[in-house]
């Protein structure tokens, strides 16, 4: 059940990384730092959000 919580809380973190990577992105100016970040954001998001729909997928239930 603990790593079910911890996907759960991966996956929500990887969607809120890629909404900021998103805001960014239609937000931003045409700076290197803007587009640094913008990558930064996408590539932890996509990272987390994809580790944590893994870690739910994988984990079985069992009774307690």
């Amino acid at each position: 059940m603990e790593k079910r919580i911890l996907g759960i809380i991966l996956t929500l973190l990887g969607v809120v990384g890629l909404i900021l990577a998103g805001y960014y992105f239609m937000n931003a100016s045409s700076g290197t730092r803007n587009v640094k970040s913008i990558f930064l954001y996408a590539i932890l998001g996509l990272i987390f959000f994809v580790s944590g729909i893994g870690l739910i997928k994988n984990t079985s239930d069992k009774a307690t």
